[in-house]
This record gives C-alpha cells, sequence and structure tokens, in this order.
C-alpha cells in the first residue's frame, strides 16, 4: 500500500512519493527547490505543483542562486506571465529575497541542507504513523526553525511550509509504517550515515 494521498494518483505523483518523499536529501540545489516548491504549494494542491516542476525549474534557471538574487522588476514581470508556473506575486519575491541570502550564506561558508539537519543532530527522524490522521500540520520543531529562518531574513517559510520541507527532504521520513516506501526510506537513511556526518563535521 502507499500512503493515502498518493494511491491512485497520477505517475509524476506516484514517483515523488516512491522515490523523493522521506528520502534522505543532502544536495543543497534539491533542498533550494524543495524549499520553493513547499512556498508554492501553499494553499494549492501537490499534485498541482508537481504537474509545474519542469516550468519552475525552466523559470528559476535551474534554481542558479547567482541567476534567481539577481532577478530585478524585468525577470518578476517575466515570472508573473508566465502561465506555465504558479504566479503568485508574494511568493515569487519571497524566492528572490530567499535566494539572495542563501547566496551570502554560501560565501560565508554556509549551507541550508547543513543548518537544517543540524536541528535533528544529523540524523533521519522515522516516524511512527499508523493512519494520515496522525501526521501534524506543523511541530515544535517546524516552529524553531521557522521563527529562525525567519530572524535571519528568509520569507513565507511559516512553521506549516517548513514541516512539509522537512518531510521533502527525508529529515522526517513520515510515510506510514504499513506503507510499502517506508522501510525502503529508513533503509536509505541509513546508507547516507557517513554523507550526514560529513556534513556535520563541515559545520
Amino acid at each position: 500500500m502507499k500512503c493515502s494521498w498518493a494511491e491512485g494518483s497520477n505517475a509524476a505523483m506516484t514517483a515523488y512519493h516512491d522515490h523523493e518523499w522521506g528520502f534522505v536529501t543532502t544536495d543543497e540545489t534539491a533542498t533550494f527547490e524543495l524549499m520553493v516548491l513547499e512556498m508554492m504549494q501553499a494553499g494549492l494542491s501537490w499534485q498541482t505543483v508537481l504537474n509545474k516542476r519542469s516550468a519552475f525549474k525552466d523559470a528559476f534557471v535551474n534554481y542558479d542562486l547567482e541567476k534567481i538574487a539577481a532577478f530585478q522588476q524585468p525577470e518578476v514581470d517575466e515570472l508573473m506571465a508566465n502561465a506555465g508556473i504558479i504566479r503568485n506575486h508574494r511568493k515569487l519575491i519571497a524566492t528572490i529575497n530567499n535566494a539572495r541570502i542563501l547566496r551570502q550564506w554560501h560565501k560565508d561558508g554556509r549551507t541550508m541542507i547543513a543548518y537544517l539537519w543540524s536541528f535533528v543532530d544529523f540524523t533521519p527522524q522515522n516516524s511512527k504513523h499508523q493512519t494520515m490522521v496522525d501526521l501534524p500540520a506543523q511541530t515544535d520543531l517546524s516552529k524553531q526553525i521557522s521563527k529562525q529562518l525567519k530572524k535571519q531574513g528568509f520569507q513565507f517559510l511559516g512553521p506549516t511550509i517548513v514541516y512539509s520541507w522537512l518531510q521533502s527532504l527525508g529529515i522526517i521520513n513520515d510515510h506510514l509504517l504499513e506503507c510499502d516506501t517506508y522501510a525502503p526510506a529508513v533503509a536509505f537513511g541509513k546508507t547516507q550515515h557517513e554523507t550526514l556526518m560529513a556534513l556535520k563535521a563541515s559545520v
């Protein structure tokens, strides 16, 4: 069985559920992409976001921080005219703002992925939920991270969005215990132990 939100879904949703959601991610570009997608999903369905994923990748030039951080009004106007993406002005401005802050982090030798994993001591958190009703929309952890990111100038990353982001990065594995993907996600996390420890050492 699958988690109910992926049951009977299209190929993109099935692939995301089976191979991405809940699986440990240590790639910085993927971390930024998933941050953007989770921001865009607010108030919408995840299916809607996945349907536009490739269009977002093109619009945000393969999530190149340098290029996104340099966006000005002409680029914002282009984004707002792009029917292939979610044209929410506030979300788009927040994405550019966040890219600028993260670009500075990189110049200072910091990464977002190491920062997020530091909150769980670089150890995947494998939940043991029996039903989808058991899954929280936000937690003390996501509230803490959201608060800290806001202090550092990041926008549109409230505790609910942050929690979904942590799920998508595999920092939290919220596949149901009976889901066929739960065990593979846990096993993959174990294979990433050395990578996570190297990430920890870099902080």
